[in-house]
């Protein structure tokens, strides 16, 4: 746990007096949209239960991430829709995505530490680590929001088409996932791109 907040405070030691911890969730599921979130940490903070948001108990998200809200400097949170992801891939709507957070903060932040990806649009010094959410706590912040807002989505998704049970899986790639679409094809939220869905036999309307 000492180590997510070393990482961060390496930068600040270097001069660095505002970061943002970038990350993603929803690049890998077949429906639903990608979200993004750029979490601000002030130093010397330390927030109970942060980690990586996949190693959070789906009972514990919203309470870690309130204390995140709580805690943090600042918070942006961008989305890329289903739209989008069909128009322009999913590594580049989840970048996309990552540039609308940082466009919600309330003041530009002078290094970003961004999980897994560059952003070379953006004119900020930027650090891109693998697994960056295991490693640093800017990131596991954002990897917390972008989580919790994206099953709140999905949550919703799941109000509007309750027969693909989107409330349990998420869009992901489940067994449960992939008996539901084969039966009934996909909704309107389905990426009809991504391979698990082009190569099911679906009762497929193209209306």
């Amino acid at each position: 746990m000492a180590g997510l907040y070393s990482y961060d405070n390496s930068f600040r030691a270097r001069g660095f007096a505002r970061i943002a911890g970038l990350d993603e969730a929803g690049r890998g599921p077949l429906a639903g949209p990608v979200v993004a979130a750029a979490a601000v940490l002030p130093e010397g903070r330390v927030i109970k239960g942060l980690r990586d948001s996949k190693l959070i108990p789906e009972k514990d998200r919203k309470r870690i991430f309130e204390r995140v809200i709580a805690s943090a400097i600042d918070v942006g949170v961008g989305i890329a829709d289903v739209e989008t992801i069909e128009n322009i891939n999913i590594y580049q709507a989840s970048r996309l995505a990552m540039r609308r957070a940082l466009e919600h903060l309330n003041e530009k932040p002078d290094l970003l530490l961004i999980d897994a990806v560059k952003l070379p649009e953006v004119p900020v010094e930027q650090v891109s680590i693998i697994k960056g959410e295991l490693h640093s706590a800017s990131i596991a912040a954002a990897s917390v929001v972008a989580k919790y807002i994206r099953d709140r989505l999905m949550a919703y998704y799941h109000k509007l088409y309750p027969e693909y049970g989107f409330d349990r899986h998420k869009g992901y790639c489940t067994r449960e996932h992939m008996e539901i679409v084969s039966k009934l094809g996909p909704c309107p939220i389905h990426r009809k791109t991504f391979n698990h869905v082009l190569t099911l036999e679906l009762p497929f309307d193209a209306s």
